[in-house]
């Protein structure tokens, strides 16, 4: 499975499960290099369900899937990966129960917790929210300069995320970021496949 964080889906709860499958498959074939199923209030069967579905699409594609803080659920689907906020399970504990293989992401939004997460062995870390954003209602948007001192305290991926659009974009181009997390960009695009094209050819052409 190739780790390619150029453009990384994150998915929006409130899309229905067949509509979701759709607009993944159109975002991948646009782009889309990396998929994480992020679901905060639905039951555990349910979040099963929708991550077995996308295991199976996703790996046709060749395409790694992260699971949003569920441990449990990606291993029992067999996912790629899975990532975690502050306030979920420690980044060691995480590590000892998940086979050495599967990715394991850390959200920051301070150097020291990004230091943190390096030194305890995340593969990525995920930075934000770098503009306002209506996806996740608790994010609080970096202080002026924070994202770049959090590219210049680590050495591991780094994925910026929170409000990116194909509007503001450009706003990144001179920042030595790994990836952009992308949500409604793409989950609430008319055209996902076209919308996915847009930002991977923004990120080429940084």
């Amino acid at each position: 499975m190739k780790r390619d964080y150029t453009l990384y889906l994150v998915t929006e709860e409130s899309v229905p499960e067949d509509r979701l499958l759709h607009i993944v498959e159109a975002a991948i074939k646009g782009g889309v290099t990396m998929v994480q199923l992020r679901e905060k209030s639905t039951s555990s069967k349910l979040f099963f369900q929708k991550a077995i579905r996308l295991r199976e699409l996703t790996r046709r594609y060749d395409v790694p899937l992260i699971i949003n803080d569920r441990v449990d659920i990606a291993l029992a689907v067999e996912a790629d990966g899975v990532h975690i906020g502050q306030s979920d399970l420690p980044l060691a504990a995480v590590r000892r129960l998940v086979p050495s293989s599967m990715l394991v992401g850390v959200s920051v939004s301070t150097v020291e917790q990004a230091k943190t997460a390096q030194h305890h062995g995340a593969d990525y870390i995920g930075v934000g929210a770098v503009f306002p954003t209506q996806s996740k209602k608790d994010a609080k948007v970096l202080p002026p300069g924070m994202l770049e001192q959090i590219i210049d305290s680590v050495t591991i991926p780094i994925v910026a995320i929170g409000g990116i659009k194909i509007e503001n974009l450009a706003a990144l181009s001179q920042l030595d970021i790994t990836s952009i997390a992308v949500v409604s960009g793409i989950m609430q695009a008319d055209e996902p496949y076209h919308a996915a094209r847009s930002f991977m050819e923004g990120m080429r052409n940084r």
